[in-house]
């Protein structure tokens, strides 16, 4: 279906052809990631697609998620950083170490999280103010922090996690004070709330581009759009409720998205983002301060790191020699997946976490298959290259 004219032709609307090619990548990410949920639920019997593997699911996405945000800001400054795996090791580990010494959860989380700031700082000074390049710069990071996290375990090898506040953040759930049986009905009424928020949201956009006389999408095509993602929400939710209800992860990892998504759409340093990724040169003639905004962007990568350090660690109950090893490349392939342009000034925060939700999801069904671990490193390699590649093509029409 072609474009149609409205109201005499002020006002156009999108048809279902022109309106799946001008957001091919991010349908394209969408069907993926149904595609293997209805594959993985096939071939385990519907296991991968239970409540209690959901909720696992869930979880185990939460650290990637929030190291793929990061990454997808310092991605779209065509920047990179290549140490936030061990960076996630080390402050996860420096974690524990105070744990165990009798600091409360409360005391740990935003001390480490103000390490992981620190750290983000000095690469990003290096970068920034030095002009080191970011692929140096990070890579020495990356030998570092796998010396410091060696440093910290080499007296203990593994530390132990006993806090069950702290465990609880990767591995508990929200509390139901309404007592449902069988059934989280906080968690319900959460889904129903956000959904209603979706529609009203989308409806407003439509509403304002309808105001400025931009092109929409026809309103039957509308309605089938906001019904589809309001039925997947409740969908979701209605299977958490069914098992333990809401994980404290997903809380987590909504605020972080809802903060950063705020930043890059709603604020002057978000666009400042955009548009240095778009073209360094012309955003600085324009005013905005390129090595501040770069300086602030690693900054936040740290931020992000420890806080996924934080929350491997409380998913393991322990921090390891080992931690941190491949994050770096998971959460490069999640933001790339996710849509962001290898050319920089593109990206959403929302589709990396569509992007975080593919890998993770197919460690998690190839785990249940029993898929050995380096056929999984072929398999996320091919759908890491071939997102790339569909970006480069996509760009070139």
């Amino acid at each position: 279906m072609n474009a149609s004219s409205q109201n005499a032709g002020q006002i156009s609307t999108v048809g279902l052809s022109s309106l799946f090619k001008n957001n091919i990548r991010d349908y394209a990410m969408y069907f993926s990631l149904m595609f293997i949920f209805a594959i993985f639920g096939f071939l385990t019997n519907g296991l991968f697609l239970s409540p209690r593997n959901l909720s696992d699911l869930i979880n185990q996405t939460g650290y990637v998620a929030v190291l793929a945000i990061g990454m997808t800001c310092v991605l779209i400054i065509v920047q990179i950083d290549l140490s936030v795996g061990y960076v996630a090791g080390f402050t996860g580990a420096l974690a524990a170490m105070l744990m165990n010494r009798g600091w409360s959860t409360f005391a740990v989380i935003p001390c480490i999280m103000f390490v992981g700031v620190l750290i983000g700082m000095y690469q990003g000074f290096l970068v920034s103010f030095v002009h080191v390049p970011a692929f140096v710069t990070t890579l020495a990071g990356m030998f570092m922090f796998r010396g410091l996290l060696s440093m910290v375990t080499a007296g203990t090898g593994t530390i132990i996690v006993r806090d069950e506040v702290f465990r609880s953040l990767s591995n508990g759930f929200v509390p139901d004070p309404f007592g449902g049986r069988g059934l989280h009905v906080l968690t319900l009424l959460i889904g129903i709330v956000g959904a209603a928020l979706i529609i009203a949201s989308e409806t407003r956009a439509r509403t304002n581009m309808l105001r400025y006389r931009f092109n929409v999408i026809s309103t039957p095509l509308f309605l089938v759009k906001i019904t589809m993602f309001a039925a997947i929400l409740l969908t979701i939710t209605w299977i958490l409720a069914s098992y333990k209800g809401l994980p404290w992860t997903a809380v987590i990892v909504s605020v972080v998205l809802l903060i950063y998504n705020f930043m890059l759409n709603k604020t002057r340093f978000g666009r400042s983002i955009y548009a240095i990724g778009g073209n360094a040169e012309a955003a600085e003639l324009s005013g905005i301060k390129v090595q501040k905004v770069t300086f602030m962007v690693f900054g936040s990568m740290g931020m992000l790191a420890a806080l996924g350090g934080i929350l491997y660690t409380s998913r393991l109950a322990s921090a390891t020699p080992a931690a941190g090893l491949g994050f770096e490349l998971d959460a490069i392939a999640s933001s790339y997946i996710g849509g962001v342009s290898v050319r920089g000034g593109v990206g959403k925060v929302t589709n990396t976490i569509v992007g975080a939700l593919v890998i993770t999801s197919l460690t998690n069904g190839m785990n249940l298959l029993g898929v050995d671990i380096s056929f999984q490193y072929v398999v996320k390699g091919a759908i890491f290259i071939l997102a790339v590649a569909f970006d480069v093509l996509s760009k070139k029409k």
